[in-house]
Parts: C-alpha cells; structure tokens; sequence
C-alpha cells in the first residue's frame, strides 16, 4: 500500500473513532451491512474464570539492562503514567528498577486491554493475581465493565496505522 493510501485510511479512521466517542463509545449499523470484526481484548479480559484481577509487574529474573528499556519504552512511547515513580510520589520508594518498571508495566497493560500483549515488554514482564499494591502505591486495577472494547480496538488500530504511516514515510526520505 502506498504512503498516500495510509493516510486516507488513517483519516477515515479517526473520523470514525470521533464519531464513535462523540456517540458515547456505541457504533450502531444494520446487520447486514456490519462485518465481523475479531475483538482483540475487552477490558472486562483481566478477568480468570474465577473473577479475579490480574496485574502486570516486572520479571524477577529479567536482565537489569532490558528492564531499564521496557520501562524507558513504557514511560515514554507507550504512554504509561509514571508519575507516581517521580521522586516525592506515591509509588516512588522502593526506589528500584523493578519496583519501578512493575509499576509503569501495569500502568501500560491496564489503559491497552489488560492482554497478554500488553504485558510481554520483550518478556521482561509477567501477569499475576497478586495485587502489587504497598502502602501508599495504589496499583491501578481493571476497568469498569461498562467500558467499551470498541474503543480499545480503535485506539490499537490507530497505533498501528501510525506505525505504519511513519514507517512508509522513513522509508521515502
């Protein structure tokens, strides 16, 4: 597909996503003319069978160098709140990486669909039933069940057709 084919989709796209947050997450059409569409994680999908939240924290075992990437990687481009590891804030002390990568992981897996895929960071990353939570550090837990998974899958498309978009076009230049 061509540059200029990406960006049109790319717009059809986020008019679509616009529309869909500006009717409160709900996207109505007809039967027939809907097309299946797989549903990557609904947010309700830290959930196991027997009801229980799950959360993302770092791998004891992981090489301190990749740790210290994956949580570059998720406090930066990934878009994790990491303001709680700012020194002073909450979740600040223990101040170590892995306390600290736990942290910005879950961060990351719970606001992209609490999946598997959301919680690799190139396998320094493991989920647990266990709430990580510690005194005054409040681990953020599953969404609402309310919360729509449509969403979730047009914000991960719109990841990946700006991925892509940036891609083609560090390729032209």
């Amino acid at each position: 597909m061509k540059c200029k084919e990406w960006i049109i989709i790319y717009e059809l796209l986020m008019v679509e996503c616009y529309i869909v947050v500006a009717m409160g997450g709900r996207l109505e059409q007809k039967a027939e003319s809907t097309i299946p569409t797989p549903i990557f994680s609904p947010p309700e999908a830290n959930r196991t069978v027997m009801d229980s939240t799950t959360w993302c924290v770092a791998h004891p075992g992981a090489s301190q160098f990749d740790l210290e990437n994956a949580l570059d990687w998720a406090c930066g481009v990934g878009g994790a709140d990491c303001s709680s590891l700012q020194p002073g804030a909450a979740c600040y002390q223990p101040d170590t990486l892995l306390s600290h990568a736990s942290y910005a992981f879950n961060s990351y897996y719970q606001h992209n669909g609490n999946s598997d895929v959301a919680c690799n960071f190139g396998g320094t990353a493991t989920i647990t039933s266990r709430d990580p939570s510690y005194g005054s550090c409040k681990y953020l837990s599953s969404e609402p069940a309310s919360a729509s998974s449509t969403l979730f899958q047009m914000s991960l498309l719109t990841k990946i057709l700006e991925m892509s978009i940036l891609l083609c076009l560090n390729t032209r230049l």
